[in-house]
């Protein structure tokens, strides 16, 4: 049995008895900043079961950058980025990785939650498709078939990408799908594409069919919107705010390093992580991330711009119904990510 499933479940009973605002919500052990002390138990809820883009938070446990902060990193899988949203704001769990358009949608609803830095600043957001269909751009969806899970925010957003490519959304017929479905529909011939993140189900469908898998990212057709990143409560950000840093720090470093050494944190996730994809889908799936992480222009990890939120909220509130959208600092607090890793 690998080496996190005893903690991963002990965390979960922890925090399931733990109300809002609690010390077990996130951690009865004293924070500590070295590694030798005592450390502090955090919870981090995934946005979905543990998949390649992951690697990087195995990879800091087995290296210590958590456990560098005074943390003792528990991480639990998620059942859809909504979900653990949900969670955060509930004080189910200490910190989410989540996708930006529902957390937008979230907060906007009342949730008290934030994003203290998106990772994937470059949407991940996509329609994929078989290589042998022969889809070169959007406007050669028309006449075909697309599976697509009502609620998501690629489902919402999707007429306005067709919109976006001078397209109607009668051109093309949207086939209602289950999230967790989707590949095995698509790899079936079920439908001629899907909505998804090409990362995380290129590399899957590509192992389980053995057929090359194109995709056209929403990004790259007229919707560029933030990615995935991690949450806090309201409440932990006022009262764990020493704890919020040394988290995000963490992750930063953990994230640099995986970039760096792809094939060894994915090797490290298999060692750590449950019911994973095998380590070869694991290591593309991982690099296919890293080239989302827009390191060039951020300068590192997790650090966003007023601009990059503002162009997000302004796609999501024109084409994904987000009511009285407001500023970036109604989502995003960005005072804990810093370009130097300080």
């Amino acid at each position: 049995m690998k080496r996190l499933l005893t903690g991963i479940v002990a965390a979960a009973l922890l925090v399931g008895c733990a109300p809002s605002g609690q010390n077990n919500n996130s951690g009865s052990g004293s924070t500590n900043s070295g590694s030798s002390g005592p450390k502090e138990t955090v919870t981090f809820t995934l946005n979905w079961v543990p998949y390649g883009e992951h690697a990087p938070f195995y990879y800091g446990i087995e290296k210590g950058y958590y456990a560098d902060e005074g943390i003792d990193l528990q991480i639990k899988p998620g059942s859809g980025s909504g979900t653990t949203i949900k969670a955060v704001a509930q004080g189910q769990t200490t910190f989410g990785w989540a996708d930006t358009p529902p957390l937008l949608n979230a907060i906007s609803s009342g949730m008290p939650v934030k994003s203290v830095g998106v990772f994937l600043q470059k949407g991940p957001a996509s329609i994929e498709f078989l290589a042998e269909k022969n889809i070169k751009s959007i406007k050669d969806l028309k006449g075909k078939t697309v599976g697509g899970t009502p609620g998501d925010a690629m489902y919402a957003s999707f007429p306005a990408l067709l919109a976006a490519n001078g397209m109607q959304p009668s051109d093309v017929t949207v086939v209602n799908m289950d999230a967790a479905n989707k590949i095995a529909q698509l790899a079936a011939g079920q439908v001629d594409a899907i909505m998804g993140f090409f990362h995380d189900q290129g590399p899957t469908i590509e192992n389980k069919t053995g057929k090359k898998v194109d995709h056209l990212l929403f990004a790259d057709s007229g919707l560029n919107m933030l990615g995935l990143g991690i949450v806090a409560s309201d409440d932990t950000l006022s009262s764990k705010k020493d704890l919020v840093g040394k988290f995000v720090r963490a992750t930063q470093k953990s994230w640099t390093e995986a970039a760096k050494h792809p094939e060894d944190a994915a090797k490290v996730m298999v060692d750590l992580a449950e019911n994973e994809p095998p380590q070869e889908v694991l290591v593309k799936q991982l690099k296919l991330a890293i080239t989302l992480l827009q390191l060039k222009t951020a300068g590192a990890p997790g650090v966003n711009t007023e601009k990059q939120w503002s162009d997000t909220i302004d796609v999501m509130s024109k084409n994904a119904g987000l009511k009285e959208p407001g500023e970036p600092s109604k989502y995003w607090n960005g005072s804990f990510a810093k370009a130097d890793g300080s």
